[in-house]
């Protein structure tokens, strides 16, 4: 697979990464382990270079996974992980991330729970989950700057932090990577996030690529979601919404057919191709669609496809809202 480097850091990972987290939280039942595995490890054979984990999916038996699936290829491969959101109640695996906690103390203590899951000795890159208003990101990135000081990660990031949060700490310890949700069917950066990130040399990461599951084309009103996936929770997902937003289907399944690939490829072609420094993380736990995803690397989009497919994107107005309300907080702060 084709290699890019995140912004101006000089961090060089696949094209697309390995978003983990569904395996075993949000996205319902985790999956078997060892399937997992198998899957993580295709993923490096197959020239994947970058995985996504964080603390709080599972909580902490997502990391675990990852480490195990990666030790035999660690020093092939870069990992990220996340700190500074803990589930309401650890007992409750299924339990929505709630608590916010990136004060220095905290930071300091997960890292080490973070290194020992993942069976390694340095954390490649390190991201804040989401924004804690009550710590100064100064103090975030300043710890983080320390660590990577003591060896323990190489890189920062953040996650669904605002431009003017992203410019106060990139002050501080040099942001390598943004982490927020980018798709067709959500282009909100492209406002002000994308061309601050393209000034500071910051790469972005784009998790929910393919829409969570919805700019596969797999998706429509009549489709329902066990009370253990995220999905149900969210207002872009209810029947109405699901119909509503079928005109963005029907778009990309034009391009498709042009094509002779899948929506999922063409969703994935066209995020490549908006900045070289862009790096979609998407997830899956099916082999056949890991390949799939990995074939969206290879879509070429001429200037003109972009022309059509902005032409006719600007036409549709998307329906309902990405996060239930009390998650929405915690986004651009």
């Amino acid at each position: 697979m084709k290699k890019r480097k995140l912004g101006s850091s000089g961090l060089e990972v696949s094209a697309l990464g390995l978003g983990c987290m569904g395996m075993s939280w949000s996205y319902g039942a985790a999956k078997d382990k060892k399937e997992m595995i198998g899957l993580i490890r295709a993923a490096v054979e197959k020239g994947v270079t970058f995985f996504d984990t964080a603390e709080v999916y599972g909580p902490h038996t997502n990391e675990v996974l990852v480490g195990e699936a990666l030790v035999p290829f660690r020093n092939e491969v870069v990992i990220a992980t996340k700190f500074g959101l803990k589930p309401a109640s650890e007992a409750e695996a299924n339990s929505r991330w709630s608590v916010l906690d990136s004060s220095p103390a905290h930071i300091r203590k997960v890292v080490e729970g973070s290194l020992k899951r993942l069976q390694t000795d340095v954390i490649d890159l390190y991201y804040q989950h989401r924004v804690d208003p009550n710590v100064p990101i100064e103090d975030v990135a300043g710890t983080v700057k320390d660590l990577i000081g003591e060896g323990k990660v190489r890189y920062f990031g953040l996650s669904e932090a605002g431009i003017d949060t992203i410019r106060r700490a990139h002050a501080v310890q040099p942001v390598t990577a943004l982490q927020s949700e980018y798709s067709l069917w959500w282009r909100e950066p492209e406002k002000d996030v994308i061309p601050m990130l393209e000034e500071l040399g910051i790469g972005f990461v784009p998790f929910s690529p393919l829409g969570k599951g919805f700019l596969t084309g797999k998706m429509d009103e009549s489709t329902t979601f066990d009370k253990t996936d995220f999905r149900s929770t969210v207002p872009r997902f209810n029947p109405e919404n699901l119909k509503a937003n079928q005109a963005l289907i029907d778009l990309i399944n034009q391009i498709a057919a042009q094509k002779k690939v899948s929506p999922a490829q063409v969703a994935l072609g066209w995020l490549l191709a908006q900045k070289a420094w862009i790096i979609p993380i998407p997830g899956t736990t099916k082999l056949h669609r890991l390949e799939e995803n990995i074939g969206g690397a290879e879509v070429e989009l001429t200037s003109e496809d972009l022309t059509q497919i902005q032409e006719a994107a600007s036409k549709i107005t998307i329906q309902g809202a990405r996060y239930p309300e009390e998650q929405a907080k915690l986004v651009g702060r």
